[in-house]
């Protein structure tokens, strides 16, 4: 269980998210994230708990919300979750659902450069979503992405990110588009192949209409490049 204090008893606006419901209203929360109770996106209430998603950039957030996403983000990967991967994730913008003052999901966007065609486009690059455990089947994952792609709609020319095979339905389903070409990285030396990231790479088209048949390259990184 991912529960996070400090700060609390801070008013939020949260617009309720029922149908067509436009209202506002506001709830008590305990969320250390922003100062102010700014960066709320989104609430609605599922059983006894109130589910809302808020938005920070890694600059914004209390450290104590950051350190739990980083446990939620271990736990959810079962110990395939590197240093270097939690590393990737910072800098940008992070989404997080909260269910009352648990933190339940997590995501960023970081931005990147990835070349196509002669160009080299400013990319919203999603890193690190994760869902507890116990909490899945809920919407979360759905509810992180689309804070996540509302960022990359507003900010970049294109949005990426590698999934894992079972995810693949999943981004699919929102638009994203598989890159069927070859992939590689701009590394030390020199362009280099990632046969291994073929097949598991999706854009979400902004500014750009990319070939997905193409070429697509990173730039260089520590540990997973894509």
């Amino acid at each position: 269980m991912t529960r996070v204090t400090g700060r609390r008893g801070r008013f939020a606006a949260v617009r309720a998210l029922r149908g067509r419901d436009d209202r506002w209203q506001y709830v008590r929360t305990a969320r250390p994230v922003l100062a102010g109770g700014r960066g709320v996106v989104g609430g609605q209430r599922i059983g006894g708990s109130m589910t809302v998603v808020t938005t920070a950039h890694t600059s914004e957030v209390d450290p104590a919300v950051l350190a739990a996403a980083r446990a939620l983000c271990d736990d959810a990967f079962d110990g395939g979750f590197s240093d270097e991967d939690w590393e990737h994730a910072l800098g940008g913008v992070h989404a997080f659902v909260w269910e009352d003052d648990e933190l339940v999901g997590h995501g960023a966007v970081v931005q990147r450069r990835l070349l196509h065609d002669g160009r080299a486009w400013r990319t919203g690059y999603v890193e690190a979503v994760a869902v507890r455990a116990d909490r899945r089947g809920r919407g979360h994952g759905a509810a992180v992405m689309g804070a996540l792609e509302d960022v990359v709609r507003r900010a970049y020319q294109a949005g990426a990110l590698a999934s894992a095979e079972t995810a693949l339905d999943f981004y699919a389903g929102r638009g994203w588009r598989l890159w069927r070409g070859p992939t590689s990285v701009l590394g030390p030396a020199g362009p280099q192949r990632t046969e291994d990231d073929d097949g598991g790479i999706f854009v979400l088209p902004v500014e750009v209409v990319p070939d997905v048949d193409g070429p697509l390259a990173c730039d260089w990184r520590e540990g997973d490049v894509w």
